[in-house]
C-alpha cells in the first residue's frame, strides 16, 4: 500500500505528462526510510519510489544515498550504520527480483560511517561492503554546518570544518584502497573546503551533492545573485580538482529559498528549469558533461515539485544539447561513477 506524502494533494494541482519517455535515466541519488516525521514523506520504501517512478520517464537504476535510516539498535556505536546498509540491500533484493518492475531501485549504495573514529573505520566501511551483497560504492558523512541559527545543520550536527580536521582524515584515506567514494554534503560557504580535501586526497572520487547547497535563508535570504557571484568563484576553484564529480539537483529544498511551496500550485518543470538554470549552465560549463548527472534527491525535493515535473525540467534544460551529452547527464556518467551493471 502506498503512502501519500502530506502535501499529495497540493501536488496534484499540477500535473504533467513525461517528457521523452524512452530516455534511459539512472537516478544518482535519493533516501529510503520509515517512522520520519517532519519530513514531506515519512514513509518512503519500494511501494513509495516505484510510485513516484510510475511517472512515465524510463529510470532504469537508482543509488540509494544514505538518511540516518534503520540503523541497529545496539551493538557498538561505530557498526550501527550498517543497518542502513543491510535494509537497503534488501529493497534492492526486491527490486532485482524484476516482480515490482524492470527499474533496479538500489542498484548502487551510499551509506554512512563516522570517519572521525579514524583508522577504525576501515573496519567498519568492511562490514557495510559485506552487507551490501556487491553493491556498496561510498559514504556520505554530511558536513553542512553553519554559524547562523536560521540554517539548519546537517541532521548529525556536524562540527564547524568537519572535512578539515585530522582525525576525519585519519578515517577518509580507508576509502580509496577499497574504490569507495565520497560524497559531499555542505552549504556553499564550505565549498572551498571540498576543493581542500579533493587536493589533499587526489586519487579519492568525490562527488558534490547538490550543487554544494547554495543557500537563499537566513543571512542569505533576497540575496540570491550575490550567492550566485560567490557560489560562482568557489565552483571555479574547486573544478580545477579532476577527481570531483557534481550532481545536477538537490535545489528544491527549503534552504534553497525559493519559496515554491507557499505558491499556491506547485511550479512546472519550465517554472523549475527557468528559476535555477543559471545553476546548471554554469556548472556544466565548469565541470564539462563528463563529471556531471542529474539527480532527483527524492523524497526530499518532493517538498516542491512531482518526481515527473522535475526530471521535465532536466529534459527541457537540455533541449539544445547532443543526444551523446544528454545520455551522458541522464543515465551514463552515473551508471560509470557508481559501477553498476
Amino acid at each position: 500500500m502506498v503512502t501519500q506524502s502530506s502535501n499529495h494533494d497540493w501536488l496534484q494541482r499540477h500535473t504533467e505528462d513525461a517528457l521523452e519517455p524512452d530516455l534511459p535515466i539512472c537516478d544518482p541519488h535519493h533516501h529510503l526510510w520509515d517512522h520520519r516525521q517532519g519530513q514531506v514523506h515519512s514513509r518512503y520504501l519500494l511501494d513509495e519510489i516505484l510510485s513516484d517512478l510510475s511517472g512515465g520517464h524510463n529510470i532504469v537504476s537508482t543509488v540509494h544515498i544514505e538518511c540516518g535510516s534503520m540503523f541497529k539498535a545496539d551493538g557498538p556505536e561505530p557498526y550501527r550504520s550498517v543497518g542502513e546498509t543491510e535494509f537497503v540491500n534488501g529493497i534492492a533484493a526486491m527490486a532485482n527480483s524484476g516482480i515490482y518492475g524492470p527499474t533496479r531501485v538500489a542498484a548502487g549504495i551510499v551509506g554512512t560511517v563516522d570517519l572521525k573514529i579514524g583508522d577504525a573505520a576501515a573496519d567498519v566501511l568492511d562490514q557495510h561492503i559485506a552487507a551490501a551483497g556487491g553493491r556498496f560504492r561510498g559514504i556520505r558523512l554530511g558536513a553542512l554546518w553553519h554559524q547562523s541559527e536560521a540554517v539548519r545543520n546537517h541532521r548529525t550536527n556536524p562540527p564547524e570544518g568537519l572535512l578539515l580536521r585530522d582525525d576525519f582524515r585519519a578515517g577518509f584515506k580507508h576509502l580509496e584502497p577499497r574504490d569507495l567514494s565520497f560524497e559531499a554534503w555542505v552549504c556553499h560557504p564550505q565549498i572551498p573546503d571540498v576543493a581542500d580535501l579533493a587536493g589533499a586526497f587526489p586519487t579519492t572520487n568525490i562527488v558534490l551533492n547538490h550543487f554544494g547547497g547554495p543557500l537563499g535563508i537566513g543571512p542569505y535570504a533576497s540575496q540570491s545573485d550575490a550567492v550566485f557571484d560567490d557560489w560562482k568563484s568557489m565552483i571555479d576553484d574547486l573544478a580545477q580538482h579532476p577527481n570531483v564529480m557534481a550532481k545536477l539537483g538537490g535545489l528544491n529544498m527549503d534552504i534553497n529559498g525559493y519559496g515554491w511551496e507557499v505558491q499556491p500550485e506547485p511550479p512546472s518543470s519550465e517554472a523549475l528549469m527557468e528559476a535555477t538554470r543559471r545553476y546548471f549552465d554554469y556548472m556544466i560549463g565548469r565541470f564539462g558533461i563528463a563529471r556531471c548527472m542529474f539527480e532527483s534527491n527524492f523524497p526530499v525535493d518532493k517538498f516542491s515539485c512531482s518526481y515527473t515535473v522535475l526530471w521535465n525540467a532536466f529534459k527541457k534544460l537540455t533541449e539544445g544539447y547532443s543526444g551523446d551529452e544528454r545520455s551522458a547527464l541522464f543515465h551514463d556518467n552515473a551508471k560509470r561513477i557508481y559501477r553498476l551493471n
